[in-house]
């Protein structure tokens, strides 16, 4: 991973299987639910799956001693790192964005294959009094705790950043626990109309970017333990915070509008 000219501040990366084997491993999942869903047959999916775990852990891995072995993570190269995740985080804001609108879509002007009437005729929405709150709880609770780790980080307090990071990755767990326990009670499904559809799809996916940001500082878990974080050098932590951060804020959008406001 060193460059041979070390005459300039960017960092210009070695050639790497990574993304081709990344690329991969996307194409044999997307085949594998292809797969899944017309033979019922899961296992081309679960080795795509497998592909691309595995490309993750070692480009992550090389990523790691390039930022924090090598110091080839620069203040400039630093600076586009963090501008390359904000604009990942506005991109999944318009991705968010999407379910939204077609849930006001089909909601502020119900047609008259829904009975003209929001929820739909049939569909028996949650309680937001009961889970959804308590998983709103949960997520703002997170956000103070990875707040108190960030702080924690940048005073050089390790055990306070230890803990932080540790009560933030079990409030996650705890959410997705809580999450698959309403979907299994769940009295309506995906294919009960638009409500189902929009309901599933965007708390889906939410719940999607949750354990992938719990896994995210999971990892930065990890990496604190093996003091790869100081107070001056901790890009990895920071991102996950900002992308943690952004879950936060998707959720209280749907709670407030999916949850509270279709009742």
């Amino acid at each position: 991973m060193m460059t041979t000219d070390n005459n300039q501040p960017y960092h210009l990366v070695d050639k790497s299987p990574w993304p081709l084997t990344a690329a991969i491993g996307a194409m044999v999942t997307a085949s594998g639910l292809a797969k899944w869903f017309h033979m019922f047959n899961s296992s081309l999916m679960y080795n795509g799956m497998m592909i691309t775990l595995l490309t993750l852990y070692q480009w992550w891995r090389d990523v790691t001693r390039e930022g924090t072995l090598q110091g080839l993570h620069t203040l400039l190269v630093s600076k586009g790192l963090r501008l390359g995740m904000i604009l990942f985080i506005s991109s999944e804001v318009l991705f968010f964005m999407a379910f939204f609108w077609a849930y006001f879509h089909s909601s502020l002007a119900p047609t008259i294959e829904l009975g003209m009437m929001w929820p739909p005729e049939g569909i028996k929405p949650f309680n937001p009094m009961q889970v959804p709150l308590l998983n709103t709880v949960i997520l703002l609770s997170s956000g103070i705790t990875v707040t108190w780790a960030h702080h924690s980080l940048m005073e050089s307090n390790y055990s306070m950043g230890s803990q932080g990071l540790m009560l933030t990755v079990i409030l996650g767990l705890y959410f997705t626990l809580l999450q698959g326990y309403e979907y299994w009670e769940s009295p309506f499904t995906i294919s009960d109309s638009i409500y189902g559809s929009t309901f599933f799809l965007a708390t889906g996916f939410h719940g999607i970017h949750v354990i992938i940001g719990t896994t995210f500082l999971l990892i930065c878990l990890i990496r604190h333990y093996y003091n790869h974080f100081s107070n001056n050098h901790h890009f990895g932590f920071e991102a996950a915070a900002w992308y943690w951060h952004f879950v936060d804020v998707v959720w209280l959008f749907l709670y407030i509008s999916i949850y509270w406001w279709s009742i």
